[in-house]
């Protein structure tokens, strides 16, 4: 099998997703899976559906349309603000859409009405982490403004914690949350379907004590694929963290001095020498750098620590045996570095434990690297 690639263990993400949903349930929150990360990778999109997730969500048009061409079905929302020059596309593929620009929201309805179709609205609201988002205090009148544009409906409201500024969901700010669910309701008169209160952030509170209050859906991608919680970094009880794996291989292995002074002996340059110093290791070369992910957002193997790092160059020194030239090394990811490498064309994914009926597909793009074992 080629590398590096990201081996995904399939079963680990079912079981994520569903840990978390019956988790959720019985507190009223349903869970929407997010892929963004995984570049709308239709497997593991389907591992959260077959997990409970009730619908899908993405930032971007082109990992919702991947999604249809595998031929997911089911309700996928665009989270990221949908751009004027795609709402087209946006209509064309997304039952829904998170908006905070009246202007956008009128061109979404013109392009659903050109396509004999309505779109569904979820206004974001600003609660502090200062990304997207609506003030509170405008929330009702632009809703009032959604409510007259034919070609879209109102469906519901969003937010957003610990993404830009690290601002943790508190209860205080939850309820406050809830009260403008109510409140645009009492101003509008629809029910608002979806009221979503966050993302993986949000779990703390989701697993607490306290009422949810309106809170009925959580946006989940970090939690389900890498079973962490995003704030702290802590595993999640139940969870696997080791659902997604990068495997690098090895291109050098050597014993050199450390760190590698070279002296100047003939000032003609005529002949170098390289004066050893204490702390000699054994030092790996691997083929994997910067390009293909973030080095800092790598687990090191046992035994194993990171000496540095360049575009295309992986050097970690070890106090294990040395591996033989071609061997390979595992790593386990963050989010970012998941996110970056997952990306990456030249990164093959290897699917593992794939206990589904489902086949393999061929479309354009990264599941051309893909293997079903």
């Amino acid at each position: 099998m080629s590398s590096p690639r990201i081996e995904v263990d399939l079963s680990k993400i079912h079981r994520n997703t569903q840990t978390i949903v019956r988790r959720l349930g019985p507190r009223g929150i349903g869970v929407t899976g997010v892929t963004k990360a995984v570049c709308g990778h239709s497997a593991i999109a389907q591992a959260m559906l077959e997990g409970g997730a009730a619908g899908l969500a993405d930032a971007r048009l082109s990992n919702v349309e991947t999604l249809r061409k595998a031929g997911i079905t089911c309700p996928v929302t665009l989270i990221r603000t949908p751009m004027l020059s795609q709402v087209d596309q946006v209509v064309q593929v997304c039952e829904a859409s998170y908006n905070t620009e009246i202007a956008v929201i009128a061109a979404l309805a013109s392009a659903a009405i050109s396509k004999d179709r309505v779109h569904d609205v979820i206004l974001m609201v600003e609660m502090g982490d200062q990304r997207d988002g609506i003030l509170p205090e405008n929330l009702a009148d632009i809703a009032q403004q959604v409510m007259k544009i034919p070609g879209v409906a109102l469906k519901g409201i969003g937010a957003n914690f610990a993404c830009l500024n690290d601002v943790s969901p508190t209860a205080p700010k939850m309820a406050a949350f809830s009260a403008l669910a109510n409140e645009i309701e009492g101003t509008c008169g629809p029910f608002l379907k979806i009221v979503s209160g966050g993302n993986s952030a949000n779990l703390p509170w989701a697993f607490g004590e306290r009422s949810t209050g309106r809170i009925n859906d959580l946006r989940l991608g970090e939690a389900i694929l890498l079973g962490v919680e995003p704030v702290s970094g802590d595993q999640i009880d139940g969870m696997h963290t080791d659902a997604f794996t990068l495997v690098a291989e090895v291109i050098e292995t050597d014993t050199k001095p450390a760190p590698f002074p070279i002296t100047l002996v003939d000032p003609t340059l005529a002949r170098l020498r390289i004066e050893p110093t204490s702390g000699v290791s054994t030092r790996l070369i691997l083929a994997l750098g910067h390009q293909d992910t973030d080095i800092l957002g790598l687990s090191m193997p046992a035994g194993s620590t990171l000496i540095g790092a360049t575009s295309d160059h992986l050097v970690i020194g070890t106090n294990r045996p040395r591996p033989n030239l071609g061997s390979e090394l595992r790593f386990q990811m963050n989010y970012k570095a998941l996110m970056l490498a997952m990306a990456l064309p030249d990164i093959a994914v290897k699917l593992i434990n794939d206990g589904t009926s489902r086949q393999p597909r061929h479309t354009q793009g990264k599941s051309e690297h893909l293997t079903l074992v």
